[in-house]
């Protein structure tokens, strides 16, 4: 169960839902995919997904990214053009605040100790070098925000080669998003949805949503094939016989 965020837009916050989430499941995965990380605190961003990562038994990945639309870095009083930079510096005092350490002057750990004892899994989005690096540094694996198979693979190639180079073990996860909207009446409602969140973007998003279960079922049989561990298939036009219509395209018999 996966969120999209934005702070300039009427939608729910994504903590807060992912933790309602939590409170009533006890196996289903949840993902912020993604979470704006530069627009937030970064002690209070630590401490929220930490308590997240607690009450969910582990089940929780920190998907970030640092967003490229600037309201939603006016909105918050963040500054838009240095916001990768200062992720990078977030990056690593959440870090230390998971792992425990004393930070900013604090007499105490600031955050609640994560499942794994050193950090909250995390996952990074983008299409530069920049999360890669991260990916290599801190994370468990790279999102892709609705791309294409074919770019979701030119972008393990290059996170493979960052994560071998960076010593890490084990393999990366990847994730990729895309977006369904099975059924005829239901494409109004959600090429709304989709330019009310997207603006000027929207047309163009619009264009690669999903609209069949034919389209559904082949979209999920090319991102596996390009070796993606995890489809992440948002509704555009909410309602549960979306989640059966898409059910009954892309799960086996």
């Amino acid at each position: 169960m996966a969120t999209i965020g934005r702070d300039a837009f009427p939608s729910h916050e994504e903590l807060i839902t992912l933790a309602a989430a939590a409170g009533v499941t006890t196996r289903i995965g949840l993902m912020t995919d993604i979470l704006l990380a530069a627009t937030r605190h970064p002690i209070q961003l630590a401490k929220q997904a930490a308590s997240l990562d607690q009450i969910s038994g582990g089940r929780f990945v920190l998907g970030i990214g640092v967003g490229d639309r600037e309201e939603d870095f006016t909105v918050t009083g963040s500054d838009f053009h240095t916001r990768g930079r200062r992720l990078d510096e977030d990056l690593e005092l959440m870090h230390r605040a998971w792992r425990g350490e004393k930070v900013n002057g604090s007499s105490w750990p600031v955050t609640p100790r994560p499942v794994n004892g050193h950090s909250v899994p995390t996952m990074f989005g983008g299409h530069t070098d920049r999360p890669i690096a991260r990916v290599a540094k801190y994370g468990i694996g790279y999102t892709l925000g609705g791309g294409t198979p074919e770019s979701l693979k030119a972008m393990m190639a290059k996170v493979n080669a960052a994560w071998e180079a960076a010593g890490r073990k084990g393999k990366p996860e990847f994730r990729a998003l895309t977006y369904f909207a099975i059924g005829g009446e239901a494409a109004a409602v959600g090429e709304a949805n989709i330019n009310a969140y997207y603006g000027e973007y929207g047309p163009r998003v619009w264009q690669r949503v999903l609209k069949t279960a034919a389209e559904a079922e082949e979209r999920a049989q090319e991102f596996e094939a390009v070796g993606c561990d995890e489809l992440l298939m948002f509704m555009t036009a909410p309602g549960l016989e979306q989640v059966e219509r898409l059910a009954e395209a892309v799960l086996p018999a």
